[in-house]
């Protein structure tokens, strides 16, 4: 299983620099003065070094929300109990909830994964690749074997590479999993010297006392299970999840295809982080879509190196940050597409004085 995937990473390779620099010589060309677009300008440059093409556009993208559950819930972590993960599951195959909505507007389709979740599911849109029925509590112990860890990633691979079969260039990422900002806070936390204090956040809404409860079962989950920061994948089967793991399949998967893969909140940017503990060049096919109002989202980005595109102050998972962002993608392909030169529009560009 391990030399699968470290196959298959072999294959991600940079990002192509002919092309960012020929797309950065097409954008200082247009009709507006050079930096002036700012983000969007460093995203385009970005687009066309992931993708060879100084002029992108990505018709189909595909959000992949990956669900699992999490055994540490048994600690009392969460404002809510562990039978909403099915119930959003369902509510997602319906199309009712949030993500659903921004996809719709923005044009994108929304793929959920069974990979964890605690409970038996069946729907005729559901993708099952259910590894164990849950992780284990961390807090007593491993949350996973490293070989279902590793099975975790390869399923987010997969579905990755079935999707670019069906014709998707994009990727989002997207999870559900009750008790999920406790292990994404653990994993950060394994893998940086952010301390538990300050990645920590109160996921669903916990208050003040449960929040430090939260707090001492993270403590209490990395000195039990002393995950090694030298092997991500250590990390993630001893204090991750399931769900975390398709995620770092997913963004593994993109960059293999060669294809930008938009990562959402707190939870997605912990499996980023793997993901870059992995393979580092990864992290050039990413996009980070927004900064989250969870605590200890800022001080990840800052350890991913990457900025946020949006700030929304949202924290609500799913995949719904990383949607609002395609919009932002889209204004930055049609700009280097449809926007004018100097040349086209007849218009004079920046003159510089002569040395008199």
């Amino acid at each position: 299983m391990r030399q699968s995937v470290m196959e298959r990473i072999g294959e991600i390779r940079g990002l192509d620099q002919s092309a960012m620099e020929l797309a950065k010589l097409h954008i200082n060309n247009l009709t507006v003065p050079p930096g002036s677009l700012g983000k969007l300008e460093a995203m385009a440059i970005q687009l066309a070094g992931i993708t060879g093409n100084i002029k992108p556009s990505f018709d189909r993208r595909e959000v992949i929300i990956m669900a699992g559950d999490h055994g540490v819930c048994d600690e009392g972590v969460s404002a809510f109990p562990q039978e909403v993960t099915p119930q959003m599951i369902h509510n997602f195959l319906a199309g009712g909830a949030a993500v659903n909505v921004l996809a719709r507007q923005a044009g994108a389709e929304v793929v959920c994964v069974d990979i964890g979740v605690n409970s038996e599911l069946s729907h005729s849109d559901l993708l099952s690749h259910k590894i164990r029925y849950g992780t284990a509590n961390m807090a007593q112990g491993p949350a996973m074997s490293y070989d279902e860890a590793m099975q975790s990633i390869m399923v987010g691979v997969k579905v990755v590479e079935d999707a670019v079969k069906r014709g998707v260039q994009l990727f989002i990422t997207g999870e559900m999993g009750i008790g999920n900002t406790t292990a994404s806070s653990a994993v950060i936390c394994a893998l940086s010297d952010i301390s538990v204090r300050d990645a920590v956040g109160r996921g669903t809404g916990i208050d003040d006392s449960r929040l430090q409860h939260k707090i001492s079962v993270v403590e209490r989950a990395l000195e039990v299970n002393s995950p090694d920061p030298n092997d991500p994948v250590d990390v993630l089967s001893k204090v991750g999840g399931l769900e975390i793991g398709g995620l770092v399949g997913v963004i593994l998967g993109a960059a293999v295809h060669g294809c930008p893969v938009i990562i959402d909140g707190f939870i997605s940017s912990a499996a980023a982080l793997l993901a870059k503990a992995i393979c580092p060049v990864a992290a050039d096919y990413m996009i980070v879509s927004h900064a989250s109002h969870e605590q200890g989202h800022r001080r990840l980005l800052e350890e991913l190196n990457l900025r946020p595109v949006l700030e929304l102050d949202l924290r609500i998972g799913e995949g719904t940050g990383g949607v609002l962002c395609l919009h932002l993608v889209d204004a930055a392909c049609r700009i280097v597409r449809e926007m004018a030169t100097f040349e086209s529009a007849g218009i004079s560009g920046e003159t510089k004085e002569k040395d008199s």
